[in-house]
């Protein structure tokens, strides 16, 4: 019984002692006027993850996408493929098995949206924004095993539909 009583004091003095260390260690910035000092770059607010990873998910694309204007012919090739591969779980303007894709690229980035169709389950098991859908939709998106190509051609067909968005929105 002596030992137990003098446990609790022991283990409240070790609390505070390490919660003092923890909460000073984590103070102010000791490199504030160094030129070398990149606390003005976006870091990542989720572990094990780069700011572009958490912007732009997991994938082959690992850089910003410079794209031309929509190419028309690109989009109707990426209308088919959303038929053929994606109209099963999603429509463009209400929420079915997945959420509505009119306006994905008004929720993500090109990036994104193109990480998420050439490898969503890596996405699905990482990244917050797919583990947030999944657990909104309950279903895990299939991967369809497209390849670039096709994918930047859904990307088009989606850009194609953004446009159109875009211009109904401002009349």
């Amino acid at each position: 019984m002596n030992k137990i009583n003098n446990f609790f004091p022991a283990l409240f003095i070790f609390l505070i002692g390490f919660s003092f260390f923890y909460f000073t260690g984590c103070g102010g910035d000791t490199n504030a006027g160094n030129p070398d000092n990149f606390s003005n770059v976006k870091k990542s607010t989720a572990p094990g993850m780069t700011a572009f990873e958490e912007e732009n998910g997991f994938g082959p694309v690992k850089e910003k996408l410079n794209l031309a204007p929509v190419n028309m012919n690109l989009a109707k090739d990426g209308e088919k493929i959303f038929e053929s591969k994606c109209a099963t779980c999603h429509k463009l303007d209400e929420r079915y098995v997945g959420p509505a894709q009119r306006n994905v690229l008004q929720r993500v980035t090109l990036e994104f949206f193109v990480n998420m169709v050439l490898n969503p389950d890596e996405n699905l098991k990482k990244h917050p924004h797919a583990k947030k859908m999944l657990a909104e939709y309950m279903q895990m998106m299939t991967n369809q095993n497209v390849n670039m190509n096709d994918a930047l051609a859904l990307l088009e067909y989606f850009r194609a539909l953004n446009e159109e968005l875009e211009k109904t929105s401002k009349k």
